[in-house]
């Protein structure tokens, strides 16, 4: 038996699990939608998405509508008689006209009920979470609030970064779709405990900002916000190379502890960080050390001094 599957997806994440359902023998991917080909970067060049690149390389239909309720989308989807509609970083609620056609399973980044919303991963390395997962979830016009399916965990080590966790979850996220899709009829969905639910936002490039009050909330925006939007101080100074030396210790904001290779340990309200390496606004990226030996900077002087 081959399950017909109509897909919706977007990032790279989504693109992989596309990538699994593609290359499974029992599935048969008939229609993919997506998001619209968006500018990127600097230039401004229209770039498809990944999910649409990859399906367009094994031929099979692309469309890209601004809304699900675009006329012509239900009825394109509706005709394909899919055994599911699977779902993974879409970008859109799927209203219930959408819903009524086949069960729509959703691949989730996270543990639900906690984290549901558009950044669950960089969420759970913001709070220091030991674990995490990926959930399949039967989807309703809510925001990721439909019943559980499966989950399956993942314990976090404590400097794993952004990229590899999400590297980590994709990789289980596609196990997991082929596991929820084979097993469908076996699984029994659970509902949500809505008093555990929590909601995480879209990040904006100002959550980047530190203020060296506490050295492990510093670490863990440096973990989460990796590529984007980095982290970087009130004055614009992009710091990189970060590591956790003391979590807990009572300093001087800023104040210059010592000097380890190229980097620079410097002090919080709480705890200590080594900087390995700064940018200052509209330069260019360099060590630590050297940005503090070529102003003279000593141990117990102040990092940014009165700039910051």
């Amino acid at each position: 038996m081959k399950y017909k599957i109509v897909y919706m997806g977007t990032p790279h994440y989504a693109k992989e699990i596309l990538n699994t359902l593609i290359e499974a023998e029992d599935m048969d991917v008939s229609l993919v939608l997506t998001q619209p080909d968006r500018p990127v970067g600097r230039k401004k060049v229209l770039t498809a998405p990944p999910v649409k690149a990859l399906a367009l390389e094994h031929g099979i239909e692309v469309l890209q509508p601004n809304r699900l309720s675009d006329e012509g989308i239900e009825g394109a989807i509706r005709s394909e008689k899919p055994d599911f509609i699977v779902v993974a970083a879409f970008g859109q609620i799927l209203p219930k006209s959408i819903l009524d056609i086949a069960p729509c399973i959703n691949l989730h980044a996270s543990l639900l009920p906690q984290y549901r919303g558009a950044s669950p991963v960089q969420q759970s390395l913001l709070s220091g979470d030991e674990k995490t997962g990926v959930t399949s979830m039967l989807m309703e016009e809510g925001l990721d609030t439909g019943p559980m399916l499966e989950k399956v965990e993942f314990v976090i080590p404590p400097t794993m970064r952004l990229h590899a966790l999400m590297a980590q979850l994709t990789t289980d996220a596609c196990t997991l779709t082929l596991s929820t899709i084979r097993n469908y009829d076996n699984i029994t969905a659970q509902t949500q405990n809505e008093e555990q639910a929590t909601l995480c936002k879209k990040i904006k490039k100002s959550d980047g900002e530190v203020d060296f009050e506490d050295a492990t909330l510093i670490y863990n925006k440096y973990r989460a916000f990796e590529g984007w939007p980095g982290i970087f101080t009130a004055n614009g100074t992009k710091l990189d190379g970060l590591s956790l030396v003391d979590p807990s210790t009572h300093n001087r904001v800023l104040e210059i502890l010592s000097f380890d290779a190229g980097g620079v340990v410097v002090g919080c309200s709480k705890g200590a960080l080594k900087i390995d390496s700064l940018q200052p606004a509209s330069k260019k990226a360099m060590s630590a050390k050297a940005y503090c030996v070529g102003r003279g900077m000593k141990v117990g002087d102040l990092l940014f001094g009165d700039a910051f």
